[in-house]
């Protein structure tokens, strides 16, 4: 049995903090012993119960100079960090082999140059502390190539996956009864995410001015200046055809009751909230970025739109007047997520590869060969 040791630095939790609790209760079955170290805070109290609840060792910490010495005596150490200065800070100090499995979006699609800019400040930052590692893993081919590109230890992708029991579709009598709860009336359109930059709300809120005959569904939290922005935007353009619920902790109902997910994204690895709506069988309208291009095939689970307002609002009109089409991509996209995004197929993928990292003849045996890009499936 491998001893891995997960860190993180978060403040709070977000999808790589839900990655960790779906992925390594399966681990122990795989050969791999996880325990886990997570920061004291109130924030973080929740996760850390459910962690244990789960059968995880979990350790909290208070200082980040803690972690060389609590994990000094496990096989292997993989960290995903917030901080932008965490790596380059702690990575000197930790034992080898340490690892990254990094989540984070790498690159923003922004215009006006902002992409070049967002670029250059991941790579003096996280990018400069992660060169010290063992090896980088990540959750896309894009991301991996990314990483390759700028020479950082790229080790290979293991797609994300999500709880298909949990996220799932309803059955005719459960949508109508959750419709009818949620007070959904007409097509709806679902828009999770909180109100930043790279999420790109303004352009669906925007497109509801072009579809006044449909309804939007923002769900996240509006207190960024963004947020409020928007709801201001909304009293102004009197759109009455969107709502603002905020944050909420009933996600599969609201997915199992809508009638398909809008994410205008500029900024992916490989979304989360996209493999939930997929695994609850609904359409995806998304941006052709590389991440969600990956994960959503036009046409078929859902389509690939720029995200000008106008446009999507084009694409959802066209949906909403075919619904045999919508049910018909809803089903390709669940039947996506069967195949190959589940927890079980991401955990199978990450056992290999760190039962792979940690054999020494399996690294010497590397080391001389060419570095390709490596995807896990399960077996």
């Amino acid at each position: 049995m491998l001893n891995v040791a997960f860190l993180t630095d978060a403040p709070r939790v977000a999808g790589s903090e839900v990655w960790l609790l779906s992925v390594l209760p399966h681990l122990p079955a795989l050969g791999i012993a996880p325990a886990v170290f997570v920061p004291v805070g109130v924030a973080l109290d929740t996760f850390a119960e459910r962690l244990t609840a789960a059968g995880l060792p979990v350790t909290r910490f208070e200082r980040l100079a803690e972690l060389p010495v609590l994990t000094r005596d496990f096989d292997l150490r993989v960290m995903h960090a917030w901080g932008l200065l965490t790596y380059a800070h702690l990575f000197p100090q930790l034992a080898e082999p340490r690892w990254v499995v990094i989540h984070d979006q790498l690159e923003f699609f922004y215009p006006l140059g902002l992409r070049a800019f967002y670029r250059l400040g991941f790579r003096l930052t996280k990018g400069w502390g992660m060169r010290s590692a063992s090896g980088v893993l990540t959750v896309s081919q894009w991301a991996d190539d990314w990483l390759r590109r700028f020479k950082l230890p790229a080790s290979g992708f293991v797609k994300n996956g999500v709880e298909v029991e949990r996220f799932q579709p309803a059955t005719q009598q459960e949508r109508a009864a959750l419709r009818a709860e949620l007070g959904f009336t007409r097509f709806t359109v679902l828009v999770p995410g909180r109100f930043v930059l790279e999420k790109n709300q303004w352009a669906a809120l925007r497109s509801a001015r072009h579809a006044r005959d449909l309804d939007f569904v923002f769900v996240g939290d509006m207190d960024s200046l963004l947020g409020k922005l928007a709801v201001q935007f909304k009293r102004l353009a009197r759109l009455s055809n969107v709502r603002f619920l905020g944050r909420r902790h009933d996600m599969p109902a609201l997915y199992r009751a809508a009638d398909a997910l809008l994410q205008p994204t500029l900024a992916e690895n490989q979304s989360l909230v996209t493999l939930e709506a997929m695994a609850s069988g609904l359409p995806i309208i998304t941006t052709p970025i590389p991440a969600q291009a990956e994960l959503v095939e036009d046409g078929v689970s859902g389509l690939l739109v720029p995200p000008a307002p106008h446009l999507l609002a084009l694409a959802l009109l066209r949906l909403s007047a075919s619904p045999e089409r919508a049910r018909q991509m809803g089903a390709a996209a669940r039947a996506r997520v069967l195949a190959a995004h589940t927890p079980q197929h991401t955990a199978a993928g990450l056992a290999r590869l760190l039962l792979s990292a940690a054999s020494p003849v399996s690294t010497q045996a590397n080391a001389s060969k060419p570095s390709q890009p490596k995807e896990f499936h399960h077996a």
